[in-house]
């Protein structure tokens, strides 16, 4: 028999306001059985075995059956999309799930080779909410491995898909999942001589694509702040290259700064008060840090040579960034005060654009080596070098926040070819294209909203 342990209903409002997307109220386990069980996916080894998963569409009265099959498959799509899990096609399915608190005939399960089970239920409650229940459960033990239930105005309804296959991955991998998360990027139209470039956001799955800019300024490298309420960019409004802070929950947007010369590369240290970014001198480019509550700057390198693309760790210490100083383009490291800076990169070839994963046991760069353009990483002192993919131009690594994945768009030949977004996993497997509206560059990963 499956054991329960009834849990106080407890309200936890998370801040996740992005533009124009209202709150997800969350409450807390309406069940959960014994802390421990036999399922887990090890994600600490190479490449793993995806687990089989069955997932029946979550059940429905007639105002929220479409709700219930859309969630249900918004929930598969998640978890197939991280190479971990395996859903099972709904066909092989023996047992019918009629009922939110029917017990699984697990030997029905068993016998279709699932691993885990997740049953829910969808109902729209008398102020027109949606109201999401699901279970998850371990097949072979015959257990109760988790329960939650979400509520939430019908226009946000798909993050309740994300909300819980980011529960499910958390239960089945003992990691913070990565699926209730945007994706600020430039989206790109028009001839390839004549780009039109909008500052843009979506879900990470590629829905919900809004855009934020009109496309009369160039844009460039978009950054979130660690609270997913701002966005760091650079654009050429009003002629000249300036790094600007726009806020998602008010739409308002100011200069980061005026500096005499081009600014450039901006992204936030990991408390959201500091930005460190590069302006030009001349021919060349310094790192200089700026304080968001004063309003002072620190110049961190001071080189004749083109110092760019900063990245904290995500402890504050220290900051990994691109220099040409040794005559080529290679991975640098230095404290976060600019001293003690010391090269991380020794292979051959010309490395860029490095980003700091949020766990920190990991550098991802853009390398160019014989022609072709790669996506790797490194471990902050520069060994156990990986490449992960390579193509004709691949570029712009960002990380999930819980840094299993990487996203980075990839460009396309010939006149009609532009810039496409793919991930890819930390071992080099599971490569995927994000699907957008048109071409995209520049991807930037949000941290967890709820």
């Amino acid at each position: 028999m499956v054991r329960e342990y009834s849990l106080k209903t407890k309200k936890s409002f998370g801040r996740c306001q992005m533009v124009l997307m209202p709150l997800v109220i969350l409450f807390v386990l309406v069940a959960q059985v014994q802390a421990s069980w036999s399922l887990e996916i090890d994600v600490t080894k190479g490449r793993v075995k995806p687990l089989p998963i069955a997932l029946p569409d979550f059940i429905g009265d007639s105002s929220a059956q479409k709700f219930a099959h859309d969630i249900t498959g918004i929930i598969g799509n998640d978890l197939a999309s991280s190479g971990l899990f395996q859903p099972l096609p709904q066909a092989s399915y023996i047992e019918q799930i009629t009922s939110f608190g029917q017990q699984p005939r697990f030997g029905d399960w068993r016998t279709i080779q699932a691993q885990a089970l997740v049953t829910g239920q969808i109902n729209i409650q008398g102020d027109g909410r949606v109201r999401a229940q699901f279970r998850l459960w371990d097949v072979f033990a015959q257990k109760q491995i988790t329960g939650l239930q979400f509520v939430t105005p019908q226009r946000n309804w798909r993050r309740i898909g994300h909300l819980i296959a980011d529960a499910i991955y958390k239960s089945l991998t003992g990691e913070d999942g990565y699926f209730d998360t945007r994706i600020v990027f430039i989206s790109e139209t028009g001839p390839k001589n004549k780009r039109v470039k909008k500052l843009s956001i979506m879900d990470q799955d590629g829905f919900n694509v809004r855009s934020l800019t009109n496309g009369r300024s160039l844009v460039l490298t978009p950054r979130f702040s660690p609270t997913s309420q701002e966005i760091t960019y650079m654009s050429y409004s009003g002629g000249t290259p300036r790094v600007y802070l726009f806020n998602l929950q008010s739409g308002q947007r100011e200069v980061v700064g005026v500096f005499p010369n081009m600014s450039f590369s901006p992204r936030f240290g990991p408390r959201g008060h500091k930005v460190v970014m590069s302006l030009q001198q001349g021919a060349n480019s310094n790192i200089y840090m700026l304080n968001l509550q004063t309003r002072t700057t620190l110049q961190l390198t001071n080189t004749e040579a083109i110092d760019t693309a900063p990245s904290f760790s995500p402890d504050g210490r220290n900051i990994v960034f691109e220099s040409d100083r040794g005559g080529q383009q290679q991975l640098y490291v230095m404290d976060a005060n600019g001293n003690n800076p010391r090269r991380i990169s020794f292979g051959k070839g010309r490395y860029s654009t490095p980003v700091w994963s949020p766990r920190g046991d990991l550098i991802a760069f853009t390398k160019l080596s014989g022609g072709r353009f790669s996506i790797g990483v490194m471990r902050p002192d520069g060994s156990g070098e990986r490449i992960l993919t390579s193509g004709y131009h691949n570029e712009g690594p960002t990380w999930s926040p819980n840094g299993r994945v990487i996203m980075f768009f990839r460009e396309s030949r010939g006149a009609q070819g532009g810039p496409k977004l793919y991930s890819v996993d930390i071992t080099g497997y599971n490569e995927r294209q994000i699907k957008t509206p048109g071409f995209a560059s520049d991807p930037a990963w949000s941290p967890l909203l709820n």
